[in-house]
């Protein structure tokens, strides 16, 4: 029956193909829907949804049309069909914008698809007509705001598009000048007061348009609607609507502080006054939104997040970190409320699992903006004072929140964290509270007492009292969520010897079993998400060890369960995640011992660092592979994309590290590239600590070199690797790092002008020729490589005949060395700068007197490449000069091409 079925199903879609070719729309609608009725297969489906949205299309309904294709896409990102149809559909339905993105897509999958470039110019034109046809009537601005404002409207279409309308014409000049001009800002502060989320969504999205860029704009915005109520906005339960207005606040924060920059460089006073009177009234609703119990929590995370974005310096270039003093003054009590709520508590403040991970990024960024001692000091003393208010004479909830407020600082500006633990009767507390009955106090007190084993400072205070405590803990509480926290606490006191073997605190044989107990519960569903995040937090320490790495690569269930947690909402895991992986794939800096040093600590009988059998590169790197067969660059792809505090640069150079060992073996590459590893690296070489972009633009070098660039970098992401490859070529980058980058360059410069004009725009070429002169044959052979493919370009054949320069002779006396390789760039470069650029044919005979003898060894050479070379420049320079042709002919040159050209064995 099901064979039958499936023949039905597949001769109905025959027939509806055969009537769509006849014209006949509506009958092939008809059949396909039929056959839609008899199918399970979703691949199947998607055809059929596909071939519906054609029969849509021709018979007008834009809107099915439309959810058809959606349907095929959602079934297949790729299909490019679908895409297709959908960007026509929503080109009728006036989502210009969406229009534009679907064709975007359709192009990138097939750049030369003339269809598709045809389609995109003719949608730019339309949109730009459209610009013209709006700015010509003001009525249009109010039709559309008399639509949403209109409560009889029942049109809910009607509405959606007159919304998108708005959105898309704010993002255009004229179009954002018309609404401003049009009493648009008094309207859109209607539909945001209307309080229902679609009307508020099109007027946040709206006002980011007529913000973005537009100081003077932005700043009578800000007047006409208020600080508070935007803060307001950003406290409302509606999600999308809360992530709206902390985009639109950002918008604002970024022109507001764009005219601060300019104004310092010209002399409008008033103005500067006036830019950064807004910045800080705006700042000051946000402190007050993070304790307003009213705020919703992921609207206090917005906040948190902005904060983070907006405050702080963004370089230390900048000497000016007056917002940062302001903010510690004004705010640091209100941020601290935050990060010491204790979840759950009576009259808590409502927050999410990240709010207290935001709150220490915060807090560490500011700290970290401080510029001098003083200014240090104060931070301290408001954060002694903070917790002391609520140590002292408070009771228990108060001593909780004074604890929960010292994990808060330890996990952020670990300083002021240390200096508050040695608080009077604050260390006392945590251990005290580590046995309690109440488990919500017992999570706070362990919580803060695995914080503090973190800092070595106190560790041996803690190595000593904690041990214990926490072994009693493990051995008897009755709940998991306390054991995993206490187990974590003896991992991080256990692994102070770090990646040597011999030092290992625990008894023997205890390592593996604390593993096996964080690899259960990791696996283990029924305890909630934070707890199993502390099992990754114990594998972080655990897996120093070898035998434990070992293990976790064959537990496929556990490593999918910690990708699994790592694309999760609870970003606080990241940084455990990449440790782990780091761990496991010994990503790490490994110091080697100085063999002297090593001499000498075995005559004084001192210990000797030492490494495990298990961490030699055979194992590591099977367990690259069972990592990647378990699906470790989708998460870690995953990770990256996160716009989230807790990626912080130092987690972004761990994942950087763990991407460079899992591209290490060339076959990896494609597959690490298929699952989106390219896309996730580009973003990791362009921001964060020195040795992690670094890092990632290694990986990126490897790839780039042994696949296709333009497959594994599609459409306009090529053009944004060129710039971290350039990075490896700094001189205090290591050998290998110029060598990768070097050659990666040599790849992307063979493949068009516009990646070459790229490179040159980076300012790549001098460094490409200082490596010519590199001792090693190798850099220099593969500098010499990439100058010849970026020969091909205008600019770089000028550099040959520049005045003074020795560039032309160091290629000439190259052609002549003894490294065949490199005679075979040299001589290559050569012959492809005579033929682009004939005056360089008349100054090879004047760079060095031993031109010729160069050339005829390159026709007499045992090497046919390096003959064909030869001959090439030989005809360009005959053909370019007669003084060179009557120079060449003068010598033995004649009766040298005379034999090769009767040579019948070489075409």
């Amino acid at each position: 029956a099901g064979a039958h079925r499936q023949v039905t199903a597949e001769q109905l879609r025959a027939r509806g193909n055969a009537l769509f070719q006849a014209g006949d729309h509506g009958a092939a609608l008809a059949a396909y829907t039929e056959a839609l009725s008899l199918s399970d297969a979703a691949s199947e489906r998607a055809v059929l949804h596909r071939n519906r949205a054609a029969c849509y299309l021709k018979l007008e309904d834009y809107t099915k049309a439309e959810a058809d294709a959606t349907k095929a896409i959602e079934a297949d990102g790729r299909d490019v069909k679908a895409l297709f149809r959908r960007s026509q559909a929503l080109q009728q339905l006036g989502r210009l914008d969406q229009a534009v993105s679907d064709l975007q897509r359709c192009l990138s999958l097939e750049p030369r698809n003339k269809a598709f470039q045809e389609a995109l110019r003719a949608l730019g034109s339309s949109m730009h007509e459209k610009m013209k046809t709006m700015s010509c009537t003001d009525s249009k601005v109010e039709q559309m705001f008399q639509i949403l404002l209109d409560l009889d409207e029942k049109d809910a279409d009607k509405k959606q598009k007159a919304a998108q309308n708005l959105i898309v014409l704010a993002r255009e000049e004229a179009g954002a000048e018309k609404i401003f001009q049009s009493d648009g800002v008094r309207l859109l502060m209607q539909l945001l007061d209307t309080a229902k989320a679609d009307l508020m969504l099109a007027a946040l999205r709206t006002l980011v348009g007529l913000c973005s860029g537009h100081r003077s704009r932005t700043t009578a915005i800000l007047a006409e609607l208020g600080a508070p109520r935007l803060a307001a906005v950003l406290g409302v339960e509606h999600e999308q609507v809360s992530l709206a207005a902390c985009n639109l606040l950002h918008v604002v924060f970024d022109s507001l502080k764009e005219g601060l920059q300019k104004d310092f460089r010209g002399k409008e006073d008033a103005v500067v006054l006036d830019s950064s009177r807004d910045l800080k009234l705006l700042i000051k609703h946000l402190l007050e939104l993070l304790v307003l119990e009213g705020a919703s929590a992921h609207g206090r995370d917005n906040a948190l997040n902005l904060l983070i974005k907006v405050v702080p310096r963004k370089s230390p270039k900048e000497t000016n970190n007056s917002l940062s003093l302001w903010v510690i003054d004004q705010g640091l009590k209100k941020i601290l409320e935050v990060g010491s709520t204790v979840c759950g508590s009576v009259g808590s403040l409502p927050v999410t699992e990240n709010s207290r991970m935001s709150t220490s990024v915060l807090l560490s960024k500011l700290y970290e903006d401080l510029k001098c001692d003083a200014e240090r000091e104060n931070f301290h003393h408001l954060c002694e004072d903070y917790v002391r208010s609520w140590f002292e004479g408070h009771e228990l909830p108060g001593k909780l929140r004074a604890i929960q407020t010292v994990s808060c600082l330890l996990q952020g500006p670990s300083d002021a964290g240390n200096r508050v633990l040695e608080l009077e009767g604050i260390m006392d507390s945590v251990l005290s509270l580590c046995a309690s009955v109440c488990e919500a106090h017992q999570l706070v007190a362990v919580e803060a007492l695995i914080h503090a084993a973190d800092k070595a400072k106190r560790a041996s205070f803690i190595t000593a009292n904690g041990v214990n405590l926490l072994k009693e803990i493990y051995k008897h509480s009755e709940r998991d969520s306390i054991r995993i926290r206490a187990l974590v606490g003896l991992c991080k006191l256990g692994s102070a010897g770090g990646t040597d073997f011999s030092m290992k605190q625990f008894a023997e044989g205890s390592t593996m079993k604390l593993a096996k107990q964080c690899r259960k519960w990791l696996c283990n569903e029924a305890i909630d998400a934070g707890t199993r995040r502390w099992a990754v937090e114990g594998l972080a320490y655990l897996t120093f060890d070898a035998d434990v790495k070992e293990e976790f690569v064959e537990d496929k269930a556990a490593m999918q369960a910690m990708f699994h947690l790592a694309k999760s909402e609870d970003r606080s895991v990241l940084y455990a995640v990449a440790s782990t992986l780091v761990n496991c794939t010994n990503s790490y800096d490994h110091e080697e011992p100085d063999p002297q040093m090593l001499e000498l600590a075995k005559y004084a009988k001192q210990h000797i660092p030492e490494q495990h059998p298990k961490d030699k590169p055979e194992f590591v790197k099977r367990r690259v592979r069972k990592l990647l067969m378990a699906g470790v660059v989708s998460a870690l792809a995953c990770m990256v994309k996160s716009e989230n505090p807790a990626l912080t640069n130092s987690c972004r150079e761990l994942i950087s590290r763990v991407f460079l060992a899992l591209v290490e073996e060339a076959e990896d590459r494609g597959g690490v590239v298929a699952q989106g590893g390219g896309k996730a690296l580009i973003p990791l070489s362009l921001e964060g600590t020195e040795v992690g972009q670094t890092k990632a633009a290694q990986a990126l070098a490897k790839i780039t070199i042994t696949s296709n660039p333009e497959m594994a970098f599609p459409g306009e992401r090529i053009y944004e690797v060129v710039r971290p490859l350039v990075s490896l070529l700094h001189l205090q980058r290591t050998s290998l790092e110029n060598f990768e980058g070097l050659m990666a360059l040599t790849n992307l410069a063979g493949i068009s002008e516009r990646l070459r004009q790229k490179i040159l725009k980076e300012r790549a070429v001098p460094m490409i020729e200082g490596y010519m002169f590199e001792e090693h044959e190798l850099i220099r052979l593969a500098a010499t490589e990439c100058m010849c493919n970026m020969a091909m370009s205008k600019e770089v054949q000028e550099m040959f005949l520049a005045e003074g320069s020795d560039r032309l002779k160091l290629m000439v006396l190259y052609s002549g060395e003894e490294d065949e390789k490199l005679r075979r760039a040299a001589s290559g470069t050569l012959a492809m700068l005579t033929a682009l650029h004939p005056p360089i044919c008349k100054r090879i005979p004047q760079v060095t007197v031993h031109w010729l003898e160069i050339l005829q060894a390159l026709l007499l050479s045992p090497s046919v490449e390096l003959q064909h070379r030869g001959a090439v420049v030989v005809m360009n320079m005959m053909a370019a000069a007669r003084e060179v042709a009557e120079q060449l002919i003068a010598s033995e040159m004649l009766e040298i091409l005379s034999v090769l050209a009767k040579d019948k064995d070489k075409p």
